[in-house]
């Protein structure tokens, strides 16, 4: 596979933090070699995390994210903090740049503790070494010069060695099959269906299927019932776009294992059976609740849109309540659920797995229940049961 071509939200996220001029786009720069970040004198040169992915030896592809200061001032100094914070929950590692000359202070302090709460591993980067030489530092502090590229390769190093795996616990269905298998794949083509291309979980299902020897067969609905005559033996499972539960639950026999894409990735990304659970809460809704419909990707709404018109239909159908939605996108996610009955989340494929499970977690913490959208789609079309044995 072309490291390159590697999906965003598949990459090692590491995150560049520090007060302003502490030299983090200057590092970014020398770890990478390039000029990727604006270095400025002038404080609060970098005003939004930037992010760039590249390939980095020996950790393969990443993904930097360069931040504003944590010291920014003013209204529009305290937006680009809460911007820097977001950052935090989709890390993998974070790098705390610190002036040799200036040294650590209760800035830096609160982002460790931060940090260690999350569970986040993070390095101490006393940056500007050639101005200020320290000694005595410990297995998790550096001294480097971005300036001068010394101890650049030390600090990649120690990385690496902080990293210990970024493979995610499930993968989304190399476990699941064998070599020779057949697995056919529903992808509708309709309105919502992005030009020229099919969207990320297909591709990223198909990638795997091809890596285990396997056989990916992919049609639409109206196709299905002739592909699965065609075969001379039954595919091993049959996996689709969870907007056409319904009538491919109709067309499969029920010998043949049945899930959906969206439900692959909410074990491959998030907790399957704590979103499982959550799906309690969708008969005790009433009038008036708040149901919040969040989606890790922002992109151009259709006039049938599933996240915003599909969901909330189906959801006031099924429960023949009046309750009120609330939606979220891309890198927005509120930090107060406490409002929410429900959550109801995307599949997370624009998402990497520490942010996916950051936002479960966050609802966990505030005992709000939250689901996804294949779940309740299945759960809906009454077939819920049946997309769940393929993990038995």
């Amino acid at each position: 596979m072309n490291l390159n071509m590697t999906p965003n939200a598949d990459r090692i996220h590491i995150g560049i933090f520090g007060r302003r001029n502490a030299g983090k786009s200057s590092l970014i720069n020398a770890i990478t070699n390039q000029n990727i970040a604006i270095v400025s004198p002038v404080k609060g040169t970098t005003t939004d995390p930037v992010y760039k992915a590249m390939e980095l030896l020996p950790l393969g592809p990443v993904m930097f994210v360069d931040t504003p200061g944590l010291d920014d001032e003013g209204e529009l100094g305290a937006l680009r903090i809460k911007k820097t914070n977001q950052v935090i929950n989709k890390i993998d590692i974070a790098l705390i740049v610190i002036d040799s000359e200036t040294g650590k202070g209760e800035i830096e302090e609160a982002l460790e503790e931060k940090l260690k709460a999350k569970k986040i591993p993070y390095l101490l980067v006393y940056n500007k070494s050639d101005l200020k030489a320290l000694s005595g530092l410990s297995e998790n502090e550096i001294s480097v010069s971005a300036e001068n590229l010394e101890g650049i390769e030390a600090l990649k190093e120690h990385i690496a060695k902080k990293l210990k795996s970024t493979t995610p616990e499930f993968p989304i269905i190399s476990d699941l099959i064998e070599p020779s298998d057949i697995v056919v794949l529903v992808t509708p083509i309709d309105e919502s269906a992005p030009k020229g291309r099919i969207i990320l979980p297909q591709q990223q299902t198909i990638r795997e299927i091809l890596d285990s020897h396997a056989s990916a067969i992919t049609c639409q609905v109206s196709e299905l019932g002739g592909v699965l005559e065609s075969l001379r033996r039954s595919p091993k499972m049959v996996i689709t776009d969870s907007q056409a539960f319904g009538e491919v639950s109709k067309i499969v026999p029920r010998e043949i294992p049945l899930s959906s894409f969206s439900i692959l990735m909410a074990r491959h990304k998030g907790e399957l059976f704590h979103q499982l659970n959550g799906m309690k809460a969708l008969e005790n809704l009433k009038d008036g609740d708040k149901v919040l419909i969040s989606e890790g990707c922002t992109h151009h709404r259709q006039c049938n849109d599933i996240g915003t018109v599909k969901i909330p239909y189906l959801i006031k159908d099924y429960t023949k309540t009046d309750v009120v939605f609330k939606f979220s996108s891309g890198s927005e996610f509120p930090e107060d659920l406490s409002k929410y009955s429900l959550i109801v989340h995307c599949g997370g494929c624009m998402l990497n797995e520490r942010e996916m499970k950051y936002r479960i977690q966050t609802a966990k913490d505030q005992g709000v229940p939250i689901t996804n959208y294949g779940m309740l789609l299945a759960k809906i079309s009454g077939v819920l049961d049946r997309s769940l044995e393929i993990f038995n």
